[in-house]
């Protein structure tokens, strides 16, 4: 505690980027408190019981994790040796495409090329990058503002990225490998091809041949559970339940959409700073349906039954109409689709009575009101038919209500904002330290500031070396494993 018994830096907010930031100030010898307003910590990152059948569980954001063993924060802070279980399944992610074989994404790259239509493309796409998987992650998730960790990565990324980013994307040749790629380079949701999806594309795909794509046994919400066990025992404090509405005491982290401050700080706010707010744009939404099923998806690819992941936009040029359809605020008539199949990686997952969750979310325009669980039955129903049959409970979240249970999900936006290479290289506003704000001991950290979206803890590693730097004149960052 200060000096005056108020602890000397409070977070507002409890995802990962959050909870990063804490952990990281609270080892340095900081006294932390993290502010949630839900009544439950974890932001992106929450796992909480089914309504109706309280032995099945539902992730209510991210439910597979790529990063959480490859991010420098999580590879430093060693999930695994605070018994967090990250299982990684053979089969990374699958795409289903109409008409024909599905294209699937296995951990084992030799795997993954045999059996598309012609593999090689892919081998040379990824091969060298997950033969380099820290230095690319590094470069990807990096500050933007430092030499980049590893040059050689850097020279390897910069071609695919462009290749992969621009109208011409066409170096992976066959339907099955376009559609792969492009069904990871749709997780940013933004109109492709572009840089910043190409950019997560890459990224993704890299980790899904290095180290997997992992599922966290119980659910994503053993991730923040760990880091709020390391938060307490270095002497940090966790609010739950409780708005910040006024800005607390001492120093301040903001693991918050930046708008926020708008109405944390009202007319506090310097004018200029305050107007870059008002003008800050969210993206596309998500509207999110979880499923409860009786039983295992009557797949017509019978590979897809042990496909934890799955992208069910169908083929390249069915998602990136998709896209260009939601970022021009309409419905698309096929919607890109994101699935996951927890139970496959984690058994414990199925209740007594045989039932499972399924998580799914389609991308929408902004603030869309649509129930979007007919559809999504629809796609499932063209690739498995009979699967509306092993429906028992459907618990449908549109787009403008995902505030509701995390405000930093503006009109459904799970990017916050920071989707696109602007706010990727600089936040959200145009300054030199992104994590910075011209209020003064006013830091944000959230996915609105480099690196952007993702469970990486990153934005909130890079605002705690500032905070640190800048506020309690801490050079060194405390070191992070158990």
């Amino acid at each position: 505690m200060g000096s005056n018994g108020q602890v000397e830096l409070t977070v507002v907010g409890s995802g990962p980027n959050g909870l990063a930031a804490a952990v990281i100030c609270a080892r340095a010898g900081v006294s932390v408190r993290v502010v949630e307003a839900q009544p439950t910590a974890g932001g992106g990152a929450r796992t909480l019981p089914d309504p109706e059948f309280s032995g099945v569980s539902h992730d209510i954001c991210s439910a597979v994790h790529p990063l959480a063993l490859a991010s420098p924060f999580f590879a430093a802070f060693d999930l695994r040796a605070r018994g967090v279980t990250l299982e990684v399944p053979e089969v990374s992610y699958g795409n289903p495409l109409p008409g024909r074989r599905a294209a699937i994404g296995y951990l084992d790259i030799d795997r993954t090329c045999a059996e598309l239509e012609d593999g090689e493309p892919w081998r040379r796409l990824l091969g060298p990058l997950a033969a380099d998987c820290d230095g690319v992650v590094g470069l990807l998730l990096g500050d933007k503002r430092s030499i980049p960790p590893s040059i050689p990565a850097a020279l390897r990324v910069a071609p695919r990225l462009l290749a992969q980013g621009t109208p011409a994307w066409g170096t992976l040749l066959g339907e099955d490998a376009r559609a792969l790629f492009t069904g990871v380079a749709a997780h940013t949701i933004s109109r492709m091809p572009s840089l910043v999806a190409s950019g997560a594309g890459l990224m993704l795909s890299t980790l899904a041949h290095a180290v997997g794509w992992p599922i966290p046994v119980g659910g994503s919400q053993a991730i923040p559970d760990a880091l709020i066990a390391d938060l307490r025992a270095h002497g940090g404090e966790l609010v739950v339940g409780e708005e910040v509405s006024t800005p607390p005491s001492g120093v301040v982290l903001y693991d918050t959409a930046p708008t926020a401050l708008l109405d944390i700080y009202g007319d506090r706010l310097p004018s200029r700073y305050a107007r870059t707010l008002r003008r800050y744009r969210y993206g596309p939404g998500v509207a999110k349906v979880d499923f409860v099923l009786s039983g295992e998806i009557p797949w017509r690819d019978k590979r897809l039954a042990s496909t934890p992941t799955l992208h069910m936009g169908g083929d390249r040029a069915t998602m990136a109409l998709a896209e260009k359809d939601i970022a021009e605020g309409r419905h698309a008539q096929w919607p890109m689709v994101l699935a996951s199949l927890p139970h496959l990686a984690d058994p414990g997952r199925i209740d007594a009575a045989g039932r499972r969750p399924l998580w799914t979310y389609a991308h929408v325009p902004a603030g869309s009101t649509v129930d979007m669980a007919e559809t999504i039955t629809g796609v499932f129903e063209r690739f498995a038919p009979g699967f509306r049959d092993l429906v028992v409970g459907v618990r449908s979240v549109p787009a403008a209500r995902l505030a509701d249970h995390n405000a930093n999900l503006v009109g459904g936006d799970i990017g916050v904002g920071g989707n696109n290479m602007f706010s990727a290289l600089t936040g959200p506003a145009l300054r030199w330290n992104p994590w910075a704000t011209p209020i003064p001991r006013t830091y944000l950290c959230s996915s609105a500031t480099p690196p952007g979206g993702g469970v990486h803890g990153m934005a909130g590693y890079y605002a705690a070396r500032t905070v640190l730097r800048r506020e309690f004149g801490i050079r060194e960052m405390p070191p992070l494993a158990p």
